[in-house]
């Protein structure tokens, strides 16, 4: 396990910090507002494929440096030079980016205040939970810029929303502060101003005191049993339960359950 405040950077704009079996991927581009630029795309991608191979992270938290937003989204300053060679050249790395976040093997929690705007929201939205502290305003307003949702958002607003909300959202390129968002349940939990990334990190450690192995499989189960047919979902499901099921974890828990003492996860 990596030590308390363990840092390592990923360029200029990304930093993953650890704090014990939470790992936080923390958006550090301040001067930008986040906006996700070539050189950040690859970072928050680099910072991504380390933390897929870290075994010892049971949970991720993506956070924001900036006091005033999460991500405003794109780059539109770096691309308005852009020709349209050089967009085709940057999309691969800019998908790269937003799945790598998706993609991510274990729970993972955004923690959301300010601007979540257009790519910004959709790297919240690839995470599994989102919290937001009620300075939040979030949105996907690519249409206003002659542009689509290109980080996931037309699939995954959806999959919060339903097909109807997310579109009309989208159509309108409209914002949500809040308390709407989280009425609307486009965030999970609205917390006081300051404090979504405090909570996020402690929902994250409270995630983490149950097994690794167990966390990444209910996530594996979750992501790809979503929109099959109920018997086709149920063997998504039981092909997850075998992979744990015969695991060092499943036996340390059904000990320390039997034996009434806190589980020591082997992890495998």
């Amino acid at each position: 396990m990596a030590e308390q405040g363990d840092e390592r950077r990923f360029g200029e704009y990304v930093v993953v910090r650890r704090h014990g079996y939470v790992a936080e991927l923390a958006l550090d581009r301040p001067k930008a507002m986040n906006a996700v630029s070539t050189d950040m795309a690859r970072s928050i991608a680099a910072a991504c494929a380390h933390l897929s191979a870290d075994r010892d992270a049971r949970v991720t938290v993506v956070t924001s440096t900036h006091e005033r937003a999460f991500c405003v989204g794109a780059d539109l300053k770096e691309r308005n030079s852009f020709t349209d060679a050089d967009l085709m050249r940057q999309r691969p790395l800019a998908r790269a980016a937003y799945t790598g976040v998706l993609e991510l093997p274990m729970p993972t929690i955004a923690a959301v205040h300010g601007f979540a705007l257009g790519g910004g929201f959709e790297l919240a939205l690839s995470c599994d939970l989102i919290v937001a502290d009620s300075t939040a305003v979030v949105g996907l307003p690519e249409v206003s810029v002659g542009v689509i949702p290109g980080g996931g958002g037309t699939q995954l607003l959806p999959r919060r929303v339903g097909a109807a909300r997310a579109a009309e959202l989208i159509f309108t390129a409209r914002r949500l502060e809040a308390a709407e968002a989280r009425e609307l349940g486009l965030v999970d939990d609205l917390v006081p101003e300051g404090r979504d990334r405090e909570e996020a990190l402690a929902l994250a450690a409270r995630i983490a005191a149950n097994s690794p192995v167990g966390l990444r499989a209910a996530k594996r189960a979750l992501r790809l049993g979503h929109g099959l047919d109920l018997r086709t979902g149920l063997e998504v499901e039981d092909a997850a339960w075998r992979s744990v099921a015969f695991s060092g974890d499943r036996a340390e828990g059904v000990a320390a359950f039997n034996e009434k003492r806190a589980p020591q996860w082997p992890g495998e």
